[in-house]
């Protein structure tokens, strides 16, 4: 008997809950426009903490034939202006485009599982009022119209709009000029440069006129020997030679040149430490063998089709440039040639909506 009271008792307080679950719909504004927007508010009153399933409405879903939906969206809470309960608010916003009075059937919402529907509302849209008497006031469409151009009236603004690219272009280039301080026109030079076997000769040949080979100071001999050998092979092969010891350039030599040639190279640089060393003094004829020496590996390893003309561009300084009386004048130039081209685009732009409008 106790089960069976408290059993009742729970349908009861259940039945008396969802009694106070309601679902309240207000629309504004009731009357509207073809065209015009309208807002369905609805509010769940008396549910602040039961589950609310709100109905799925999509855009341009109709709620009625000729009543479609643009959006809806769902908020937290708010107070009815009616009581002092709050309640989960739905927001939908409708438009039509058919002038009648259309009756919005209930919006049913799911509480705590169990349908529950709002009231039903009315909504009235208006056509607008079209004075049919007055017929003449009202055009269809116009066809499209052929609106010829003639070149003579167009060839004037084109050509003068070439002529203000011209003139940006020319501008600008007077511009980088003044800015990088280099004259209008520069010069280049082209000159003709020895090759490193004819550089190495002509030294060689200088030591025979200096009769270097037969003077008692053989350290200044082999000194100057050694140093053109050590200028033509680095130009020729492109290592750092001044600055490497005879064996390493040697040992560099090995994979690119003849064996016999490295071997009288060798003896000559080893000749050449002792003498500049350790005090060595040599003879006549080997003075003479080790210039032939020399003389042979520059002619074995010489490479003779290469270009001996190069283009040397000026390096301008502070006496070369352009003076302050030039600089004046540049800048009156950029400036009149900015102002031109100003007024030139100011009448190009204007012939042209002349000719459009």
């Amino acid at each position: 008997m106790k089960r069976t009271i408290i059993f009742i008792g729970l349908i009861v307080s259940t039945l008396l809950a969802m009694a106070q679950v309601s679902v309240q719909a207000k629309i504004d504004p009731i009357e509207m426009l073809i065209g015009e927007q309208t807002q369905v508010t609805l509010t769940v009153q008396g549910g602040n903490d039961a589950q609310v399933e709100w109905p799925q409405l999509k855009p341009r879903q109709m709620i009625v034939p000729g009543v479609e939906v643009i959006a809806s969206h769902t908020s937290g809470t708010s107070q009815t202006s009616s009581t002092s309960e709050t309640g989960k608010v739905m927001t939908i916003t409708l438009t039509s485009f058919d002038g009648n009075l259309y009756h919005l059937p209930p919006f049913t919402v799911k509480v705590n599982g169990k349908e529950v529907k709002s009231n039903e509302l009315a909504l009235k849209v208006v056509e607008m009022e079209v004075d049919t008497t007055q017929m003449n006031a009202f055009f269809g469409p116009k066809d499209v119209q052929d609106n010829p151009f003639q070149w003579s009236d167009w060839s004037m603004p084109f050509w003068l709009s070439v002529l203000v690219l011209v003139l940006l272009a020319v501008g600008y280039w007077l511009y980088l000029r003044l800015r990088d301080n280099k004259p209008i026109i520069t010069h280049i030079k082209i000159v003709r440069r020895l090759l490193p076997h004819q550089k190495a000769m002509k030294e060689i040949e200088q030591i025979k006129a200096d009769k270097m080979v037969t003077s008692e100071n053989q350290k200044e001999y082999y000194t100057k020997l050694t140093e053109t050998l050590r200028k033509y092979i680095e130009e020729r092969y492109g290592f750092s030679a001044m600055e490497m010891t005879s064996s390493e350039i040697i040992e560099r030599l090995m994979s690119q040149g003849d064996q016999q040639s490295l071997d009288e190279l060798r003896q000559l640089f080893t000749t050449a430490d002792l003498v500049k060393f350790a005090k060595y003094s040599t003879m006549i004829n080997e003075n003479d063998s080790n210039l032939v020496n020399a003389i042979d590996f520059i002619n074995q390893t010489k490479l003779e089709n290469q270009p001996t003309v190069e283009v040397q561009k000026p390096v301008l300084s502070e006496a070369d440039q352009r003076s302050q009386k030039e600089r004046r004048v540049l800048k009156a130039v950029i400036w009149a040639v900015g102002i031109v081209t100003t007024l030139l685009f100011c009448y190009v732009v204007y012939s042209v909506w002349q000719l459009i409008y």
